[in-house]
């Protein structure tokens, strides 16, 4: 697992080079004025949330004692909650709206890493689009049903450092299965694509890993981080298949 994670991680460091040896920073344009629109939306309303779901959750406390307690845990666990929350919407949100446009640039990554023009049969924008949500969707339930858990086993002592660290990697693989996937819709079906992640997951959380440090990075790492994960991860994808 440690080795495909690295393989995942190590991808990036060919990345700028490519993008800018293939002139491709124009095709990236509106993917990341995409993602910088959609980071703002989420934030703000991620920051109008978190006090009002952290005095719900106190409310449920009626007794004056420890009360005080409570709606501080109540504030810290609500802004977790939708710094999560926000983090996750944010990634699938991207992931599906620009499938439409990494579809090709993952192409034209994937030509040049093979040194000929692949003949496999390209699919539509609109086609593009609906796999990316459907793949997005089904990430999304799927990450959403472990999150919670997770978030709550953070607040037992000890255990709470581990749960982070599975938090995190949860979110980086599911991060990863997206940005892989523009490869792999070319030659995999929807249930194929799911188990041929599932096959390479290490390789996923490497990719995913260095996507979600981006997302850390103020204002410049939501720009920035799908031209660099998408390559990144087409290169990752086609040397996997390679050795398939």
């Amino acid at each position: 697992m440690m080795s495909e994670i690295i393989k995942g991680f190590k991808a990036y460091f060919g990345a700028y080079e490519i993008i800018s040896r293939l002139k491709l920073w124009k095709y990236f344009a509106i993917p990341m004025i995409l993602s910088l629109l959609v980071a703002i939306c989420i934030g703000s309303i991620s920051y109008a949330l978190s006090d009002t779901i952290g005095n719900y959750i106190a409310g449920f406390w009626v007794w004056e004692f420890g009360k005080s307690t409570v709606e501080t845990i109540s504030t810290v666990f609500g802004g977790l909650l939708i710094l999560t929350l926000g983090f996750i919407t944010f990634k699938h949100i991207i992931l599906a709206l620009s499938a439409p446009f990494m579809g090709p640039i993952s192409k034209k990554i994937e030509d040049d890493f093979r040194g000929v023009v692949s003949q496999v049969k390209t699919t539509s924008s609109s086609g593009l689009l609906r796999r990316g949500i459907k793949i997005s969707s089904r990430n999304l339930f799927r990450e959403l049903l472990l999150s919670i858990p997770i978030l709550l086993l953070g607040f037992i002592p000890v255990i709470g450092l581990f749960s982070a660290i599975l938090l995190f990697l949860m979110q980086a693989y599911f991060a990863g299965f997206g940005n892989m996937d523009y490869t792999l819709e070319r030659y995999f079906s929807y249930q194929k694509s799911i188990l041929f992640v599932k096959k390479n997951r290490g390789v996923a959380i490497g990719n995913g890993l260095v996507f979600m440090l981006f997302l850390l990075i103020p204002f410049i790492g939501v720009i920035l981080v799908l031209p660099f994960s998408v390559t990144a991860a087409t290169i990752a994808t086609v040397k996997l298949m390679n050795e398939d």
